[in-house]
């Protein structure tokens, strides 16, 4: 039985690759939306944010680091729209689960070994 899931990020980020990669390893197909080339639409990044909270933007990034005050300030909806690369990755939904990064919690819930 395969499973379906959307995997959201960034076609360069060694992580979202990774992810993918193992994913198929461990058969589940995915559907990889890069946030870069085709962003995500206002109610889109609405339901990320309503999803995981604050946890979306991640303020340890580069991204988050070159941005000033001013654009820090501006509701995670709205930055992620400016600029989808401070969007914490990969995004992953699959069914009725969402699942922030490629920690080994992430893993176990999807089935992949850690």
């Amino acid at each position: 039985m395969t499973q379906d899931l959307t995997l959201y990020g960034l076609a360069h980020c060694s992580t979202c690759q990774k992810a993918q990669a193992d994913l198929e390893r461990h058969g589940w197909t995915v559907n990889f939306r890069d946030v870069q080339k085709q962003p995500l639409a206002d109610d889109e990044r609405a339901a990320m944010v309503a999803d995981f909270g604050a946890k979306i933007v991640n303020r340890a990034s580069l991204t988050w680091r070159a941005m000033s005050e001013e654009e820090r300030a501006a509701d995670p909806v709205t930055m992620m729209g400016a600029k989808p690369s401070v969007m914490k990755r990969p995004a992953i939904v699959a069914g009725d689960l969402r699942l922030l990064g490629w920690t080994a919690n992430v893993k176990r819930a999807l089935g992949v070994p850690a």
